[in-house]
């Protein structure tokens, strides 16, 4: 009669402990013992990378870039055309400006020395005669004709100059064999201007060259 209470061949086995040796070196044959590969190695893993689905599309747009470049080009230079134009057109408009206005500044002066003509012709015969040498009326000349001079005017006309149309006019003529060319010899009311604007002309004396 068999005890109820023996457990089943095997089951002793099943019970104990289990251990997986894993030193790489058998104690036994002292041999290396082979690694296990463990599953899911990269050994079957590409070994090149996969080309961009994109790329190809990429490659198809180049084309379309390009001629936007090129758009976009040909309105920058357009644009920079226009800016220096409009630069010159600015730069041409400040020049007129500026001289209409050094014009209406020197018109405005001349009209005060046409005003004056009477009192700096005294002044100047004056001075001929040596009758501004000293006094409170010199003083008052040479501050009359130096505020003019800061606003461009002067006095001309001279003996020996060359007579010139344009700046002189002749209220004498007679001919002599000391000069041989047409020359002021005597300076009757000098002239005025004002910058290059003659104001009046300096009325003299001419001498012409002996025919």
């Amino acid at each position: 009669m068999s005890d109820q209470h023996t457990p089943p061949v095997g089951d002793e086995d099943s019970d104990r402990p289990r251990f997986t040796d894993k030193r790489r070196i058998d104690p036994e044959t002292y041999a290396v013992r082979e690694q296990p590969t463990p599953a899911g190695t990269p050994d079957d893993a590409p070994t090149g990378e996969a080309v961009p689905d994109d790329a190809s599309s990429l490659i198809d747009d180049e084309p379309a870039v390009e001629g936007d470049l090129a758009a976009a080009q040909t309105q920058a230079a357009e644009r920079l055309e226009d800016l220096q134009r409009l630069q010159a057109e600015y730069v041409n408009y400040r020049r007129r400006v500026d001289r209409d206005r050094q014009v209406s500044r020197d018109k405005a002066v001349s009209d005060v020395i046409e005003s004056l003509f009477g009192v700096l012709d005294d002044i100047e015969l004056a001075r001929q005669h040596g009758e501004l040498a000293e006094g409170p009326f010199a003083s008052i000349a040479e501050k009359l004709e130096g505020a003019l001079g800061r606003f461009g005017w002067e006095r001309f006309g001279a003996v020996g100059e060359a007579f010139d149309p344009n700046v002189h006019e002749a209220l004498m003529h007679s001919h002599s064999d000391e000069v041989s060319e047409p020359t002021v010899v005597q300076v009757l009311q000098p002239g005025h201007r004002v910058g290059e604007r003659v104001v009046r002309a300096a009325r003299v004396a001419v001498a012409e060259p002996e025919s």
